[in-house]
């Protein structure tokens, strides 16, 4: 059996007015992500993670910000695209560790939800998804509630 790990980062300006989209769904807030997609910085994450852990690059490699096609984009369609790019190569995912750091809104209520909507654009169970959050005490652009950022770490494997 093969294992490989892979990292992934993204983070979005946070603009009032716009939906905020987290992990695929809509979560209530003032404030949503800047972004050419729908700007879901765990999504994004997650992709990158894989993606890189399966030697493809980086998602703006496959989904350029500059591509009409992919302009206000669901970034689940991005997920589910990059899932089946590493199946291609014959990887199915181990699990998934994530962070998303982010001042507001407390996310804690929605990270069961965010699990299963992941799991089923995967086609992992829930209980392979780790999701935490963290603040940043008010530091930084995350702290001024400016913007949000998300970590991924990500195994997969082959047989």
């Amino acid at each position: 059996m093969k294992i490989k790990v892979g990292f992934g980062f993204d983070v979005h300006q946070l603009k009032d007015g716009l939906d905020f989209w987290l992990g695929g769904i809509k979560v209530p807030h003032t404030k949503g992500g800047l972004g050419h997609s729908d700007a879901d910085v765990l999504i994004h994450a997650i992709c990158d993670a894989l993606l890189g852990a399966s030697n493809l690059g980086d998602i703006g490699k496959h989904f350029p910000d500059s591509s009409e096609e992919f302009k206000g984009i669901d970034s689940k369609i991005l997920l589910k695209k990059v899932v089946n790019m590493i199946s291609e190569r014959g990887y199915f995912i181990g699990n998934i560790d994530s962070t998303i750091c982010l001042q507001k809104p407390k996310i804690g209520p929605y990270i069961p939800e965010i699990q299963k909507v992941l799991a089923s654009c995967m086609n992992i169970d829930s209980e392979d998804i780790s999701i935490k959050a963290t603040t940043t005490e008010r530091l930084s652009f995350v702290g001024r509630e400016e913007g949000v950022s998300a970590y991924a770490t990500v195994l997969i494997q082959k047989d």
